[in-house]
C-alpha cells in the first residue's frame, strides 16, 4: 500500500517542478545566510567556517535527498576494512572517474553518509563562482577557483591547501579531483588512446587519459597537510541502461558501486613527472578494476553498504514545509481570487519551468555544469 502511494506520488507529473522549486528557494535562502555570516568571518575564522559547513550541507542534502530518498537509490562500498575506518576522519582529496553522467552523484551519497557534504570541494572554473545558488555556495565554502592560468593556478591551489589544513579537526575536508576532465565519449576515448600510443603511456580500455599536471601540482603542497589520497572507481551494472539524473528525478531507483583504495601522501613520489607517472598507474588500475566488475558483477574488495543517516530527509522536510506553505496559500488565492489572465500565466510559467527542467536533465544531466567544474589546468 505505502508503495503504492509513493509510486503515484512520484508519477505526479508537478513533482519535478515541486522539487526544483524547494532547491531553488531553499539555495536563495542558504546563500543569504552564507552572506549574513561574512560579519563572523572578521570575528571568528573558525565559527565562521563551521555555520558555513552546516550551511552549504543544506544545499548538498537536496541532491542526496534526492537521490536516496525520492528515489531510494544506493551505492555500495568497495574497501579495505583498515582503510574505512579512515574515511570521514581526516582531510583528503578522492582521485575519482567520470564515466557516467551521476558518478559524481554517488561520491555526493556517500560525503553524506559519512558527514562530510558540507567540506567536499571540487576543483572549479572561475567563472563558475557566479552561477546562481551552487556557484554562491561554492564560493563561501572555500572551493578551489581556478583560472586556466598555470602560474595563477600555482598560487590559488598552493593557498588552497593551506586553507585547507587550518580547518578544525572535526570538519574535515574532503577534495575531489576527476582527472579525466570531461565525461568520456567514443570520440574522446579514441583521442586519448591515440595519444596514450604517442607518448608511450598504458592504453586504457574504460578511461580517457589522465591529466597530470593538475594532480602533480596538487600533491607537491599536500604532503604534511592532507595524510590520505584515496582513488574512487564508481561503476554501474552493465547489462542495464546507463543511469541518469532524470531517472532520479523521476524516482528510479538506482544501485551503484564504488571501489575505494587509500593512499598516503607521504608515500608518493615528489617529482612532477613521477607524480604524473604514479596517476596512470592508478588509472591503470582502475581500468583493470572496472574490467573485472562488468565482467562480475563486482570489485575485487570486501562491499559494504554504509548506513543512511536522516540528516538530508529531515532538511528536505524543514525546507519543503517553510518554502511549499507560501506556495501553497499564493495558489490558494490566485485560484480563488485573481483573475483569469494571472491563472493563464502562472500555468505557462509551470508549463515552461517544467519543460526547461526535463531538457536540461535528459539532454544535458546537469553535466556541462559538472564537466566545467572538473577540468583543472594542465598544458
Amino acid at each position: 500500500m505505502a508503495g503504492s502511494f509513493m509510486q503515484q506520488i512520484k508519477g505526479f507529473a508537478l513533482m519535478p517542478f515541486l522539487l526544483c522549486y524547494v532547491f531553488l528557494t531553499s539555495g536563495l535562502i542558504v546563500n543569504f545566510l552564507l552572506l549574513c555570516n561574512l560579519i563572523v568571518k572578521h570575528i571568528n575564522f573558525d565559527l565562521y567556517r563551521k555555520i558555513n559547513y552546516y550551511l552549504v550541507s543544506n544545499i548538498w542534502y537536496q541532491f542526496t535527498f534526492v537521490a536516496q530518498w525520492w528515489s531510494g537509490s544506493d551505492c555500495i562500498l568497495y574497501m579495505d576494512p583498515d582503510d574505512r575506518r579512515h574515511v570521514g576522519r581526516e582531510h583528503s582529496m578522492y582521485i575519482c572517474n567520470h564515466i557516467y553522467e551521476i558518478d559524481w552523484l554517488m561520491a555526493w551519497i556517500l560525503a553524506q553518509r559519512y558527514d562530510v557534504a558540507g567540506n567536499t570541494k571540487v576543483y572549479a572554473k572561475s567563472v563558475l563562482k557566479y552561477v546562481p545558488i551552487l556557484g554562491w555556495a561554492w564560493y563561501f565554502s572555500e572551493t578551489i577557483f581556478l583560472k586556466r592560468n598555470l602560474e595563477q593556478d600555482k598560487e590559488i591551489i598552493s593557498k588552497s591547501i593551506n586553507a585547507v589544513s587550518t580547518y578544525p579537526d572535526g570538519f574535515w575536508v574532503t577534495l575531489l579531483l576527476f582527472p579525466e576532465g570531461t565525461r568520456r565519449t567514443p570520440e574522446k576515448h579514441k583521442r586519448s588512446q591515440e595519444i596514450a600510443r604517442e607518448k608511450g603511456y598504458p592504453i586504457l580500455k574504460h578511461h580517457l587519459l589522465p591529466r597530470t599536471k593538475g594532480f602533480a601540482l596538487s600533491m607537491q603542497h599536500m604532503k604534511g597537510k592532507i595524510p590520505a589520497v584515496y582513488d574512487c572507481t564508481v561503476a554501474f551494472p552493465p547489462n542495464e541502461p546507463e543511469p541518469t539524473l532524470m531517472d532520479i528525478i523521476k524516482g528510479r531507483k538506482i544501485l551503484g558501486h564504488m571501489r575505494v583504495k587509500r593512499y598516503e601522501t607521504q608515500m608518493l613520489p615528489d617529482g612532477e613527472e613521477e607524480l604524473g607517472d604514479w596517476l596512470r598507474q592508478v588509472y591503470n588500475e582502475k581500468d583493470d578494476a572496472l574490467d573485472q566488475f562488468y565482467k562480475t558483477g563486482q570489485f575485487d574488495l570486501p562491499g559494504v553498504r554504509v548506513p543512511k543517516n536522516a540528516k538530508d530527509l529531515v532538511s528536505f522536510i524543514f525546507w519543503s514545509f517553510l518554502t511549499c506553505i507560501p506556495l501553497f496559500y499564493y495558489l490558494t488565492v490566485l485560484f480563488l481570487a485573481g483573475t483569469v489572465y494571472q491563472q493563464i500565466l502562472f500555468i505557462a510559467v509551470v508549463v515552461i519551468a517544467q519543460y526547461r527542467l526535463y531538457m536540461a536533465a535528459s539532454i544535458n544531466g546537469g553535466k556541462k555544469f559538472w564537466e566545467n567544474s572538473e577540468r583543472i589546468t594542465d598544458p
